[in-house]
């Protein structure tokens, strides 16, 4: 299945002629078809290495995504422990979107080094910033700039795991394969910060504001020790998986597997400048950045908003934990039914943002319940977040997969990297608002904008 060469049907574009520029040739097109046999002496073809390839770059971006969401299922803890205020949960949050301002930096690495040489240096952050919340000192002070300063680290390994999954999934992968590929790569970030809603508040125990002043001292050097072992443990993970990447990650297979990998790119330069001028991508790119952005920055801090509706630090953990696994099966699973179902992708995003539309709807007017009178019980407030997450994140394989057919021949890295950079704008921005004015006031989802694709 995944060595036959690629269809009639496959190399037609997909939203139509005339698209301006970088979309009239897509990412299947016939140029890309006639140039092939001058790139390629022979067929396509596929290795099974490509699985442990994509292995290990899951695993490094669902590390990264559990390391990244570390500290917003845990912050009552936290806040004990540590003495971590309102601001400081949310800028150990905030360093995921403030690690995309290199983001170009690594894009130009991707396209120019390629895979390996970038997947390296992304791993070798991870180990230095989960290192740093390790090292054992006393003073408080200093332990929370240490943890900034990992948190901040392990922030500019974001562009990788979060751009490189079409670059990867084009790069191994057969035409009848990628959107799966870009789905599992693309999805276990996600997951890994889902795992964090779990494994945070069921590892480290809640604090007890009713206890005695020798016990709640007892209680917060508990609360510290088991914080710390979640941090070691994470950091031992990182270390073996880029052993691991060092060891074994080639940069490509010996001969390509499709059209599209054997196809000539645009440079860096150019491929910047194209997609800042075509105004369909950027209307495309609105539509994923911003619902997408507002979500994560709103599910990374979840806990922080949902404890003024007295919603306990474990079914917040629980609520984020469904929302995102939720979504992440039904991405694999919508982005395998496009590789077998062609010219999908539209409709399949209507539909998804769609019921990411009514969930949050229903999530708010059940937030107003002093106005609206909707009950607000616990199978509302699961229901309605845990929907939310499963439509919106479900979503996000198929733009990458949208993206990267729209503005061929723009490298896979560099498209994904300008819509990522955009999503973590809209994310900052949200986490800023939450800080500056408290979250004890804020309880509101924002409403994903219904965009339709003209």
């Amino acid at each position: 299945m995944g060595s036959r060469w690629s269809s009639e049907e496959e190399r037609q574009p997909l939203l139509g002629p005339g698209l301006g520029p970088g979309l009239g040739a897509s990412w299947r097109s016939r140029e890309a078809a006639a140039a092939l046999p001058a790139a390629v002496p022979g067929p396509g073809r596929v290795y099974g290495r490509r699985w442990l390839v994509l292995l290990l770059f899951s695993l490094l971006a669902f590390v990264q995504g559990l390391v990244w969401n570390t500290w917003g299922p845990i912050q009552n803890s936290a806040r004990q422990a540590y003495g971590f205020s309102s601001w400081d949960i949310a800028l150990l949050v905030l360093w995921g979107p403030i690690g995309f301002l290199p983001c170009f930096a690594f894009m130009w690495l991707l396209d120019k080094r390629g895979l390996r040489i970038t997947v390296l240096l992304t791993s070798f952050l991870m180990v230095l910033g989960t290192g740093l919340r390790c090292i054992p000192v006393s003073d408080l002070m200093l332990k929370r700039r240490l943890i900034h300063g990992g948190q901040m680290l392990n922030g500019l390994a974001g562009p990788t795991v979060m751009n490189a999954a079409p670059f990867l999934s084009t790069t191994w992968f057969s035409a009848d394969e990628r959107a799966t590929a870009t789905a599992i790569a693309s999805m276990l970030s996600y997951l890994g910060g889902a795992c964090a809603f779990l494994v945070g508040p069921l590892v480290v125990p809640a604090p007890n504001g009713t206890s005695p002043l020798l016990a709640a001292e007892s209680s917060r050097a508990h609360i510290k020790d088991r914080i710390e072992a979640v941090l070691y443990a994470e950091f031992g993970v990182v270390c073996l998986i880029f052993s691991a990447t060092l060891a074994y990650f080639p940069p490509r297979p010996p001969l390509p597997p499709s059209v599209a990998a054997a196809s000539q790119r645009l440079s860096y330069r150019r491929s910047v400048c194209r997609l800042l001028s075509n105004f369909r991508f950027l209307m495309i790119a609105l539509a994923y950045a911003i619902p997408l952005g507002v979500f994560a920055g709103w599910s990374g801090v979840l806990d922080l908003i949902l404890t003024p509706a007295h919603v306990s630090q474990v079914d917040a953990g629980w609520i984020g934990f469904w929302s995102i696994v939720g979504g992440c099966v039904v991405g694999i699973a919508m982005a395998r039914f496009a590789d077998f179902i062609r010219g999908m992708l539209k409709l399949i995003l209507l539909l998804l943002f769609s019921g990411a539309t009514l969930s949050s709807t229903w999530f708010t007017l059940t937030c107003l319940n002093s106005i609206t009178h909707l009950p607000l019980t616990t199978v509302t407030l699961y229901a309605s977040c845990i929907l939310l997450g499963v439509f919106l994140n479900s979503s996000v394989p198929i733009f990458f997969e949208l993206f990267v057919e729209t503005v061929y021949p723009v490298p896979e890295g560099i498209t994904c990297g300008v819509v990522t950079f955009l999503s973590n704008i809209f994310m900052g921005v949200l986490l800023f608002f939450l800080t500056f004015y408290h979250t004890e006031v804020v309880l509101v989802q924002l409403v994903p904008s219904r965009v339709v694709f003209a």
